[in-house]
């Protein structure tokens, strides 16, 4: 209860002394290194459900931490929970050069130090350092608040060379830690892998779970682009009907969107039977409220019938569309046509 006050306290009066100086604010209110980064995630989780108006919180959070851990001395990481803080904020976003010199002032177990290192050249953009140092430690075999941000980190680490282990490591984030930040970034991630490895259930699985938890999350534009990007790959694996019930759970806009984006990729790519669906759906629009006035689903639906329909058809159907509306790559597609 008293660990939840102090936090409590923390976010509150940061509301309302935005304006003071961090470091002034985090020392002089007393409160530990761990209080201050449960804060941060605490803002960090209401980012990833879709409260926007927290980013300005995180950002002064993170200041205020990293002034507490500035000034942190060796006796401050006598606890081990101000020492896991420290790693924790490093892989929430931190700052390298104050993970280094805070960890060189602790005294603490070898393990411990070694993920500080390992945090320490994944911030300094050094993966194949920070992947021999981090590759041997079990996320699994440190406590939770730890090994969630651990087991993201190794799993975007590896996600190039070993894809299988790296959803296997995104999917022990999710377990050590649901509902936060951590979760977001880790199904994120997860859509993009399983569309590489050609594993369409596992993508939509995880496209499911994301859209229906972190679909208002800021970060929400990086999983459509690798939505869009999985169903272009896995378009032989993952039926039309699976497709509209993953869209289903989007807000009408946001649907209207990832379905023209879909169309248009297809389109370009000669898949005419996706290219059609697509366009058909952002046209169809929801609860009667279609998109046929939509200068690009018109464009999407007319060539994905440019080999079926009779040429004058397509032509009096691509000569309705206003150019002015297209975007320059829009208007060459429309020219190709």
């Amino acid at each position: 209860m008293r660990v939840r006050t102090a936090i409590g306290r923390a976010v509150g009066l940061l509301l309302l002394a935005a304006g003071s100086p961090a470091a002034a604010f985090a020392q002089d209110d007393g409160l530990q290194p761990y209080q201050l980064v449960r804060s941060l995630q605490l803002v960090q989780d209401r980012i990833a459900g879709g409260d926007h108006a927290a980013l300005p919180m995180q950002a002064k959070l993170l200041e205020m931490t990293d002034a507490r851990l500035r000034a942190a001395d060796a006796g401050d990481f006598k606890d081990p929970k101000n020492f896991r803080a420290l790693l924790v904020y490093g892989m929430s976003g931190g700052n390298p050069v104050t993970v280094k010199a805070a960890a060189s002032r602790a005294a603490t177990d070898p393990q411990s130090l070694a993920i500080a290192k390992g945090v320490v050249a994944y911030l300094n953009g050094r993966p194949a350092a920070a992947i021999e140092i981090l590759k041997p430690i079990d996320p699994m075999s440190v406590p939770a608040d730890l090994g969630a941000f651990l087991a993201l980190v190794k799993g975007s680490l590896l996600a190039t060379d070993e894809p299988a282990t790296a959803l296997t490591l995104l999917d022990e984030a999710r377990l050590l830690s649901p509902g936060t930040l951590v979760e977001e970034a880790a199904l994120r991630r997860s859509v993009g892998l399983a569309a590489t490895q050609g594993d369409a259930a596992r993508f939509a699985l995880a496209s499911t779970q994301y859209v229906a938890g972190y679909l208002y999350s800021p970060y929400a534009s990086q999983f459509a682009d690798s939505f869009v990007s999985g169903v272009i790959a896995l378009h032989m694996s993952i039926s039309q009907h699976k497709l509209a019930d993953i869209t289903s759970m989007m807000d009408p806009e946001r649907e209207k969107v990832i379905y023209l984006r879909i169309a248009r990729r297809a389109a370009i790519d000669g898949l005419s039977d996706l290219s059609a669906f697509a366009s058909a759906r952002a046209e169809q629009g929801r609860n009667g409220k279609g998109n046929q006035d939509d200068p690009r689903a018109v464009l999407y639906s007319s060539l994905s019938t440019v080999t079926s329909a009779t040429i004058d058809d397509v032509r009096a159907r691509l000569g309705t569309i206003d150019r002015g509306k297209l975007s320059e790559s829009d208007r060459a597609l429309l020219d190709a046509a």
